[in-house]
């Protein structure tokens, strides 16, 4: 399956439009051999979502992060749970209604001690909201977006999430 999702990504994807956003030798000695193949980036300070493939990006999205540079967590993590028109249990708005502030995905992550259900890549009802630091922690996209990171995407992706340090 991940060698069908690979070679989706090339041919949809041209390998020369990719090459300018080639990582620095420098990001590429912090990047750990397990991250080889595909892996997404989030950057909190930047608000993008990147995809790689073996250190190349294939595509990028604009997301929402955190009001502040402490509700979204930093770290490795993976994908572990994938979810259709998730419910928003705050408020009790079932998966569908266009007034869920998840929209109509939910990528969650393995943040510990949340099971991937707390923090994860979702939807928006706002979509202006994106590009912004305004969600309570998670990792906000338009829904078009997400809904193809959701076919796209399988179960155990890793997800890199960190801000600039420049």
């Amino acid at each position: 399956m991940l060698f069908i999702f690979v070679l989706f990504l090339f041919f949809t994807f041209p390998i020369t439009a990719a090459t300018e956003d080639k990582q620095t030798d420098q990001e590429n000695l912090t990047m750990p051999d397990e991250y080889e193949g595909v892996y997404l980036e989030i950057n909190k300070t930047q608000n993008t979502l990147k995809i790689y493939l073996n250190g190349y990006v294939v595509k990028r999205f604009p997301v929402a992060t955190g009001k502040n540079n402490l509700l979204t967590p930093e770290g490795k993590f993976k994908i572990i749970t994938k979810v259709k028109n998730p419910w928003y249990l705050p408020k009790n708005i079932q998966g569908g209604d266009k007034k869920n502030p998840l929209g109509t995905r939910w990528l969650g992550l393995n943040v510990p001690g949340t099971g991937g259900y707390k923090y994860g890549i979702h939807g928006t009802s706002n979509p202006y909201s994106i590009g912004h630091h305004v969600s309570l922690g998670c990792i906000r996209m338009h829904n078009k977006d997400i809904e193809w990171m959701y076919r796209h995407i399988p179960l155990g992706t890793p997800v890199i999430i960190k801000s600039d340090m420049k």
